[in-house]
């Protein structure tokens, strides 16, 4: 029943297609990782929902008036990210007027996005979520929170949001490298219930992005 209500809300408030989008961002970081990532995860949740969908992401920059087209956008990379004081501006207002900012931890980049979340948001915190949370339960069921997909530092993956007026407008999954569960098998050949798992927690990110 969760995931028929979330289908209808979509439905119903789903934008055109150039709403998915990937960050080029600046500070060094290669935000152009995992190429095939959101490709794959777009073709998922195409044959998995009733989403309309487009096949590819878009490029878009965070000062860029663009983003306020997209309800969903991607962050990946293993270096810094730095934005400008007009960046983070144009991407807070993006934020709070509805946008939804996925940011996925590639190994490296934690620190530098932790220093520039304090400074788009300096009266909130990144708050980790709890597993009864809608994010988790939208479509497909995460009982546990994020799926653990490679294993880095070791340890659980962690799920932290930035929520405004009861919504989660900024979504950080650290510890589990989804992006890299969502590439194409020969790349990281991972096993394929971890690419399952990685792919059915990104459709409850974009359904839960499109039906807010």
């Amino acid at each position: 029943m969760l995931a028929i209500a979330a289908l209808a809300m979509v439905t119903a408030h789903a934008p055109a297609e150039e709403a998915i989008g990937r960050l080029k961002y600046g500070g060094g970081g290669d935000w152009y990782a995992n190429p095939t990532s959101l490709p794959n995860l777009l073709t998922f949740a195409r044959e998995r929902t009733s989403v309309d969908l487009p096949s590819r992401e878009r490029v878009v920059e965070p000062g860029s008036p663009d983003i306020f087209e997209y309800a969903y956008v991607h962050v990946t990379g293993h270096g810094r990210v730095r934005f400008t004081a007009e960046e983070r501006r144009n991407l807070r207002a993006w934020l709070l007027g509805g946008g939804f900012l996925h940011v996925d931890d590639n190994y490296g980049l934690d620190e530098s996005f932790r220093e520039e979340v304090a400074q788009i948001f300096p009266g909130k915190k990144l708050v980790e979520l709890p597993f009864a949370h809608p994010i988790y339960h939208c479509f497909y069921q995460f009982d546990r929170g994020l799926p653990k997909i490679h294993e880095h530092d070791g340890g659980p993956p962690h799920g932290y949001g930035i929520v405004h007026e009861g919504r989660v407008v900024l979504f950080y999954s650290f510890n589990t490298d989804l992006g890299d569960g969502w590439e194409s098998e020969q790349v990281h050949h991972d096993p394929a219930e971890k690419r399952e798992a990685a792919l059915q927690m990104g459709t409850n990110l974009l359904v839960y992005a499109l039906s807010r």
